[in-house]
């Protein structure tokens, strides 16, 4: 069911094409049309053309829907074959239209991509319902469910089926007419109203330039102008007019794009220019013009409690957790409070020894939160001795995937073979063939790591192509797309060490992807609930700061000098540091979503900063912190999955910490019997089990959140 649902959120074109539309539909040029006779079926991107998408979404679409008929027309009795199975067989076209398209969205979009997007938005809303509110497929579903006693089926069957007749019930299958109608109604403006909020917040991203002359750049390093310049010259390259060469001729650009900004922030001694571009970043979707996100945040808030309610719900968070590991909005709350009292008390601390270094000093000013990253990393260098940039050279981007690969190579012996001769939908992109231990082949990973202005921002992990043994042994396609700063003139891309940590975490979810080994694709990888699927990435994250994997790669880019040991000793000392900055931002904006999914439906949501400050007011949230996301950017729960769910990243925290404990306790951090476990009981499994099950099978009991707050340092035992 879920690779129904996936395939039915992709389609449904409508209304009137041209004969000329029509026979290019039918045209053998449409690569989609085609059997893909790439290397391990990477789809063909250089074939691939914009309007190769509106006919083969169509084409799809009428596949799809042929299909889903034939099985609710099968005279023949329900079986979990004829059903289920041909459930997960149906919309293959759609599904490989819709992998490329969604992924082109996001990492390399355009204005026609744009444009089809908004068109596609609320009719591919409006097919998902014609699928999930099928009474007759919903009859067969429910007939194998009454069944399910008297059939032999598999444990993986078992939670196919159940997890199938649940998606379709959470549907509003048991609705009546008048029901199913309005819930239509309130997915598709759900629909347009997140791909508007994309949208907008690209806009708002890309819509902020600092230009600044040679006497601006007071404070900055080298590297961080040499960036700065290399996004002028980028700019003046792509410049239409004379006009607008000259504007950045000989001029330092920076922008909102977090690998542009921090730098700056951490590096200028130009306060007023720190402010300017900070507001910039936190104003984003707030500015009262075209590309302004209150009023979208608030509809798709509204909509979504009106669409529980009628789904006989309290809110939308209490829907969407249902479906969790943390079963309620009181037990996500209860972990949120937990962490964050202890978290805010670090936070003021911070704040506290910044404001000394402020008065030494001699200003007269009181702390903002421009001022953050630039005394924050006065206070660390003070504490710790510890700059951060004297670690990016030894960080180069090619250092850091050398090491992830070789941490993969030594728990489950894997090796990566990067591929040239392969066709990549941006030049930025890199591709490998992963293999298994014993030499057959896994899947294809594809790297795409550089900030651009047609990629949207953060990082994130997705496919072209998913995992099932259903039909014979199909491998996958996996993309990790960060937001790192390109490499300057010669010199390699260098990242921070949280960019190291992100490229780890990515990696994880990859590895989730690549090593999962399932019958149905619908449970494959990735599949399972949100506050699970990101503790296989945040597990990764451990082996990047295990001394013995960084000495096998953080070499300097020049000289190839093993990072010193004093170094590390520096950065592993200073990893609790800011932990009250980095907790308060990231618990804010998870307690804002809860907020945002708990109010009811017949709530007045007109004003999205009122309700966003009266959330943080209650918190305590103080002024020089903003949380991670503040609504009008909000990305995850207004434009992605997350809404209800970003206190997954927390709550996998829990599981990344207390399950890596294991290793520590073992003595060896490639314990081979641990590591076994885990690629077993949770990177192979998908959602083929309940998540708490996964975890138990891996750890041999549930989790405690004790490793956490020691790892974080919020339990005391540091400063």
């Amino acid at each position: 069911m879920k690779k129904l649902l996936f395939i039915a959120t992709i389609v449904l074109l409508g209304a009137c094409q041209s004969q000329q539309e029509q026979t290019e539909m039918q045209s053998s040029e449409n690569p989609f049309f085609q059997e893909w006779d790439t290397p391990f079926g990477i789809p063909p991107f250089d074939k691939i053309k914009d309007e190769h998408y509106m006919p083969a979404f169509e084409k799809g679409m009428k596949e799809n829907l042929a299909e889903i008929d034939a099985i609710v027309n099968n005279p023949e009795d329900p079986t979990f074959a004829n059903t289920l199975e041909e459930l997960e067989r149906a919309g293959k076209l759609l599904t490989k239209v819709s992998r490329v398209f969604y992924n082109m969205t996001g990492s390399n979009t355009n204005p026609k991509i744009q444009e089809l997007q908004r068109e596609l938005s609320p009719i591919v809303s409006a097919h998902s319902d014609k699928i999930t509110l099928n009474e007759g497929l919903f009859k067969r579903v429910e007939a194998i469910w009454q069944a399910r006693e008297t059939l032999d089926l598999t444990s993986e069957q078992q939670k196919l089926l159940a997890d199938t007749r649940k998606s379709f019930v959470r549907s509003g299958a048991l609705l009546n007419e008048e029901q199913k109608a309005k819930i239509t109604e309130i997915n598709s403006q759900v629909s347009e109203l997140t791909t508007a909020f994309g949208q907008n917040l690209l806009a708002e991203t890309n819509g902020f330039e600092l230009i600044l002359e040679e006497e601006d750049l007071d404070g900055l390093s080298e590297g961080t102008i040499a960036a700065a310049a290399e996004t002028a010259a980028q700019k003046m390259d792509r410049a239409e007019t004379e006009e607008e060469k000259a504007k950045y001729k000989d001029k330092y650009v920076f922008t909102p794009h977090r690998s542009s900004m921090y730098p700056f922030l951490t590096e200028s001694n130009r306060r007023d220019l720190r402010e300017k571009l900070y507001k910039s970043y936190v104003q984003r979707g707030d500015n009262d013009n075209e590309t302004d996100n209150k009023q979208v945040a608030a509809k798709l808030a509204k909509l979504r409690a009106e669409r529980a309610q009628l789904m006989g719900y309290e809110t939308h968070a209490h829907f969407v957790l249902e479906e969790r590991m943390l079963k309620s909005p009181d037990e996500v709350y209860g972990l949120l409070t937990k962490l964050w009292e202890p978290a805010l008390a670090r936070a003021k601390a911070e704040v506290a020894d910044m404001q000394a270094v402020v008065d030494m000093e001699g200003h007269e000013f009181k702390l903002a939160g421009w001022d953050w990253w630039q005394y924050a990393e006065k206070v660390r260098k003070a504490k710790y001795d510890l700059d951060e940039a004297a670690i990016k050279p030894y960080l180069s981007l090619d250092n850091v995937l050398n090491g992830v690969f070789e941490t993969t190579n030594k728990l489950w012996g894997l090796t990566f073979t990067e591929l040239y001769d392969v066709n990549v939908y941006h030049p930025d992109a890199r591709v490998w063939e992963v293999k298994d231990k014993d030499g057959s082949h896994l899947g294809i990973f594809i790297g795409d790591y550089f900030t651009r202005s047609n990629k949207r921002g953060g990082a994130w992990m997705s496919s072209f192509k998913g995992q099932s043994n259903l039909d014979g042994r199909e491998r996958p396609i996996v993309v990790n797309v960060c937001n790192f700063p390109a490499p300057v003139g010669d010199n390699p891309a260098l990242l921070s060490f949280e960019n190291v940590t992100t490229l780890f975490h990515e990696f994880g979810h990859a590895m989730h992807g690549i090593l999962t080994n399932v019958t149905y694709g619908s449970m494959a990888g990735t599949s399972g609930p949100r506050d699970f699927t990101e503790f296989p990435a945040q597990i990764l994250e451990h082996w990047a700061s295990e001394p013995e994997i960084l000495k096998s790669f953080a070499k300097h880019y020049q000289t190839g000098e093993v990072i010193p040991d004093e170094l590390i000793n520096k950065l592993l000392k200073a990893s609790k540091f800011n932990q009250g900055f980095e907790n308060t931002e990231y618990l804010a904006a998870s307690l804002l979503d809860m907020d945002w999914h708990t109010v009811k439906a017949d709530e007045d949501l007109k004003d999205a900063d009122a309700f966003e400050e009266a959330s943080l007011k209650k918190i305590g949230l103080i002024d020089e912190i903003a949380p991670r996301y503040r609504s009008t950017y909000f990305s995850h729960i207004f434009a992605g999955g997350y809404a209800s769910g970003y206190y997954s990243y927390v709550h996998s925290a829990v599981l990344d910490s207390d399950g890596f404990e294991a290793f520590k306790e073992a003595g060896d951090v490639f314990d081979p019997e641990l590591a076994a476990k885990l690629r077993t009981h949770v990177y192979e499994k998908g959602s083929t089990e309940e998540a708490m099950d996964l975890y138990t099978q891996f750890r041999g009991r549930q989790p405690e959140i004790d490793a956490l707050l020691k790892v974080r340092g919020l339990d005391g035992s540091s400063d």
